[in-house]
């Protein structure tokens, strides 16, 4: 269902706990298959308690972005012209701009940017007028010992020792983002007084209780190790945790939060005070059983998950998400179409983003929630994986090393890389007729270049202990594995390996 020139469509906004507007100011035809025709969207400067009045309709006017760098820009967007599932026709009236937009979004205005005009508004008007004569300054200053332009709005690796250290912060009165690599008290009185800063990420703070009650921040990143208690601000909105969680840790939040989104790797650990949680980020998945998220968090309207690539387990269970609206997964397996709920135990969903998954499931999910599409649903399904990727990508024992310890990225990719290399190599030798002497000649070939190239790697880095050395060996071992069945389906009885040879082979020329 596509809308009409003019048409002004409400949604209800729950930062503002309001209902906000937008206009469709154009219609525009192209010659994509998937999205035929696009809508320009604008966002209105309007909120109200109710849908608006007649009066209220005519009266309504574009908004002005001019918070932060903002300088009374319009947010005006083509996007995909479907009709949200929540979004309210409100009216019509002839567009409020005739101009085309410049540029495209992926969905929906909301009232993202009013909100955050309407806090914007709310700082004192000598402390905007400040920042917005400041990030025109690209005067050089110096801020803890380092050089930056008096309009930096970002500062990483900030590892105050002292008040004194924190004070220099005034000098920056653009800055929106602070990056610190320690603690200090004053902090939390600086971000007290200087309301322009949303966003701070802090570890090695060595802190059992973090008290942000009193700042203006919307966005919080926090090594959690040993902390037992976070206090929120109502504002905030992002939340996102690292290090190793305590059972006993406690989130003070807004509603028990409702308005929240949390971020956090691998598994979501049982948290207290945030049973009431909206929304919720998993990264790094290896492996994941989704009925343990749906029992700690009932009241979820936003699931996102994504896999190192991983396996998921209980996906059947969303359907008990009774307030879910958007669920995406990326480089997630293990499940199968059937198991994916039908539009109908998902009542309330309305985008459903799954990329990287079984080709069979996306199969089954892009079927059975294609009618669905085309009313409420923003269906995206991409990356169908047939069982040949997962092997060389879900299964590769390299994947674990990204982010080990002692492990920088390039080893760790050219490992994946090589174990993906080395198994094509044997599904094209399986699939090739060859004389046994000939086989084991390339056999013996093959261990040795793969054994050289981890003594390559490990001459660079010296990250190889002992289990990076089992791990290496297990590879080996499945690879002839694999090749060995697969020659005995291919060609029955026709070689057997001479594995203690290429173990000699793997022994003799190794360098770790």
């Amino acid at each position: 269902m596509f809308p009409s020139i003019g048409d002004i469509y409400c949604i209800y906004d729950d930062q503002m706990q309001q209902y906000t507007a937008c206009q469709v100011t154009a219609l525009k035809a192209t010659d994509d298959k998937k999205t035929r025709t696009l809508a320009a969207i604008l966002q209105l400067d309007w909120s109200g308690d109710q849908l608006p009045t007649e009066s209220e309709l005519d009266a309504m006017k574009p908004l002005f972005r001019n918070f932060y760098f903002w300088n009374d820009i319009l947010e005006h967007n083509y996007v995909k012209a479907d009709i949200p599932e929540l979004y309210i026709l409100a009216g019509n009236r002839l567009p409020l701009i005739t101009e085309e937009p410049r540029s495209y979004d992926t969905g929906w205005l909301a009232g993202e940017s009013l909100y955050r005009q309407r806090q914007w508004d709310q700082i004192a008007e000598s402390r905007r007028a400040l920042f917005k004569q400041a990030a025109r300054d690209h005067e050089g200053i110096i801020v803890g010992g380092s050089e930056m332009r008096r309009n930096t709005s970002t500062i990483r690796n900030f590892t105050p020792t002292s008040a004194e250290d924190v004070a220099t912060l005034e000098t920056l009165p653009c800055l929106t983002h602070i990056e610190m690599n320690t603690y200090h008290d004053a902090i939390i009185s600086f971000l007290q007084e200087n309301p322009f800063v949303y966003e701070l990420h802090i570890k090695n703070h060595g802190q059992r209780e973090l008290n942000f009650s009193q700042t203006q921040l919307t966005r919080l990143v926090v090594d959690a190790s040993g902390v037992e208690q976070i206090v929120l601000n109502d504002r905030m909105d992002f939340l996102s945790l690292t290090g190793e969680i305590s059972p006993s840790l406690h989130i003070d939040a807004a509603a028990e939060g409702e308005r929240l989104t949390l971020c956090i790797a691998e598994s979501l650990p049982e948290i207290r005070g945030i049973s009431r949680l909206g929304s919720l980020q998993l990264y790094k998945i290896a492996e994941l059983n989704i009925e343990s998220v749906v029992q700690t968090s009932p009241e979820l309207s936003q699931l996102r998950l994504w896999g190192k690539p991983g396996t998921i387990s209980g996906i059947h269970s969303i359907q008990h998400l009774t307030s879910l609206q958007m669920f995406s997964t990326n480089d997630l397996f293990g499940f199968d179409g059937d198991q994916f709920p039908s539009p109908e135990q998902l009542p309330e969903l309305h985008t459903l983003w799954m990329n990287s998954l079984p080709a069979e499931a996306a199969k089954s999910i892009k079927t059975r929630y294609k009618k669905v599409a085309e009313t409420r649903i923003d269906l995206d399904i991409t990356q169908p994986r047939k069982p040949e990727w997962l092997a060389e990508n879900l299964n590769n024992p390299f994947r674990d090393w990204d982010g080990r310890e002692q492990i920088k990225a390039v080893p760790a990719k050219k490992a994946a890389q090589l174990y993906k290399q080395s198994l094509k190599r044997i599904r094209e030798l399986s699939q090739r007729t060859v004389q046994a002497d000939t086989l084991s000649e390339y056999l013996i070939s093959f261990t040795h270049e793969y054994t050289q190239m981890f003594n390559q790697m490990d001459a660079k880095s010296e990250f190889i202990e002992t289990m990076e050395r089992e791990e290496i060996n297990a590879a080996l071992v499945d690879l002839l594995d694999q090749l060995e069945e697969q020659l005995e389906t291919n060609q029955p009885g026709s070689f057997k390996i001479n594995r203690e040879q290429l173990y000699e082979v793997f022994d003799r020329t190794k360098d770790f």
